[in-house]
C-alpha cells in the first residue's frame, strides 16, 4: 500500500532538480572548498559562492551575511548562545515567546542557568504574540529578542516587521527562527528589521543536514562567539569542512522557491482549503487550531473534541501525518504549543498536524479526507 506523505512541516521530499545539481559534487567535483591551491578546491569554492548568493538573494541579504550551519537548530544555538557568550552579563535579559521551537526554548533554558533572565510572552488563542506585550516586557537590560516567523505546529504567522521596528527603536538585537516560513512567506530581512535569521534546507525541498544563519553585519556589526571551533571556516563562526553537495542543494532549492513561491503557495492553499472544508462539513465540531487566516499555507492542525482524548493517528495507515502531542515516552504528553493557546489536554490528545507540500495532488487530499473520516468513524461511530 502506497502511503501518502502529508507531513511536509516536518521535512520535505528533495526536489529532483535540486538532487540533479548536487550529484556531481559527490563524485566528480569532490574538492575541499578550503583547499585553494588547486582547481578541485576552486571549483568547490565557486559552487559554494553561487549557493550563498542564491540564499542571500532569497531573503534580501548580502552574500557575506550568510553563515552555513548543519540546520536551523544549530543556527538557533549559534544565534542565541553565541550572542550571550560574547555579550555576557548576568544583568542582561532576552524576550521570546512560549511557543517557540524547542531549538530556541532549550537554548533559553541554558542561558537562564547561566544567570540571565528569560521573559516568555504567551500568545493569544490564535497563537499570535501581542506586540504591546513585547513593548511592555522590554526594559533597560533587554539585549535580545527571539520570535519565530511561523509556528511549526499550528502554522501561525507572527507580526515580524512590527516587532523588528520595536527592536530597532530600542536598540535590541532581533533574531527570527524562519525554519517553517522560508519558501512559504516572502522574507526580506532588511524591510523586516531582522538582525539574525535561522533557516533550514530540508523544509524547502532541499537536502537534510544543512542550514544557515543570516547575521546582519552592516552599520553595527553583531558579535557572536562560535559554538564550534577548530578550522576558522565561515568567518571563524562555524568551523568544519563545508559540505559542498548539501550547500549546492540548499542554494538551488532557494532559487527554485524564489521563482515558484506564489505558484506553489496558491496550489497548496487550494488543496488545504479543500481538505478543511471536507472535514468541517462532515464534522462541524472539529477545531482548527491556530489562526484561520494568518497561517502558512499547507499547515492544518485539527482537534476532534468529540473523540474525548482518543487519537486517530494509528487508524490512518494510508497517510503520513504527525500528532499534535509530543511523545517523549510511552505516555503521550499534550503539546506545549496547544496548551499555551488554551487547548485543553483532552482535545490536545486528539490533534493531528497535516502538512501539505508542492508535490501533493488533488487525489492525495481526497484519500486523506476519506482516511480521516474513516478513522473518526472507527472511534466515534458513523454519523446518523
Amino acid at each position: 500500500m502506497k502511503k501518502i506523505y502529508l507531513d511536509n512541516n516536518s521535512t520535505t521530499q528533495i526536489d529532483p532538480e535540486v538532487l540533479k545539481n548536487m550529484l556531481p559534487y559527490f563524485n566528480t567535483k569532490y574538492g575541499n572548498p578550503s583547499s585553494q591551491s588547486h582547481a578541485f578546491g576552486w571549483e568547490a569554492r565557486a559552487a559554494i559562492d553561487i549557493a550563498r548568493e542564491q540564499i542571500a538573494n532569497f531573503i534580501n541579504a548580502e552574500i557575506d551575511e550568510i553563515i552555513f550551519t548543519s540546520g536551523a537548530t544549530e543556527a538557533n544555538n549559534l544565534a542565541i548562545s553565541g550572542f550571550f557568550a560574547y555579550n555576557y552579563s548576568k544583568e542582561e535579559n532576552m524576550i521570546t515567546s512560549s511557543i517557540e521551537h524547542k531549538a530556541v526554548l532549550d537554548v533559553c533554558e541554558k542561558i537562564k542557568k547561566n544567570g540571565n533572565n528569560i521573559i516568555y510572552i504567551k500568545p493569544d488563542y490564535n497563537g499570535i504574540v501581542d506586540v504591546q506585550k513585547i513593548k511592555n516586557a522590554i526594559d533597560k537590560n533587554t539585549i535580545l529578542l527571539s520570535i519565530m516567523h511561523a509556528n511549526n505546529e499550528i502554522g501561525t504567522i507572527q507580526p515580524i516587521k512590527e516587532i523588528g521596528i520595536i527592536c530597532e527603536d530600542n536598540n535590541i538585537v532581533f533574531h527570527v527562527d524562519a525554519a517553517q516560513s522560508l519558501g512559504k512567506i516572502n522574507i526580506d530581512v532588511k524591510n523586516m528589521k531582522i538582525d539574525m535569521l535561522s533557516i533550514s534546507s530540508h523544509k524547502v525541498y532541499g537536502p537534510k543536514g544543512i542550514g544557515a544563519l543570516y547575521i546582519k553585519n552592516k552599520k553595527t556589526k553583531i558579535k557572536l562567539s562560535p559554538i564550534i571551533v577548530g578550522g576558522g571556516q565561515e568567518n571563524n563562526l562555524r568551523s568544519g569542512t563545508l559540505p559542498t553537495p548539501l550547500i549546492v542543494g540548499f542554494g538551488k532549492a532557494c532559487e527554485i522557491a524564489s521563482n515558484r513561491i506564489n505558484i506553489d503557495n496558491k496550489k497548496i492553499k487550494t488543496l488545504g482549503d479543500k481538505l478543511i472544508k471536507t472535514i468541517l462539513s462532515e464534522y462541524p465540531n472539529t477545531k482548527l487550531n491556530g489562526s484561520k487566516k494568518n497561517r502558512i499555507p499547507g499547515n492544518i492542525n485539527f482537534s476532534f473534541p468529540f473523540l474525548k482524548g482518543m487519537s486517530i493517528i494509528n487508524s490512518m495507515p494510508k497517510i503520513a501525518v504527525s500528532s499534535g502531542s509530543a511523545c517523549t515516552s510511552s505516555i503521550p504528553a499534550p503539546s506545549y504549543v496547544l496548551n499555551e493557546i488554551g487547548v485543553n489536554k483532552m482535545d490536545s490528545n486528539t490533534s493531528i498536524r497535516i502538512g501539505i507540500g508542492k508535490f501533493n495532488t488533488n487525489k492525495d487530499i481526497e484519500i486523506a479526507s476519506e482516511s480521516i473520516i474513516d478513522a473518526i468513524e472507527k472511534k466515534y461511530g458513523k454519523k446518523n
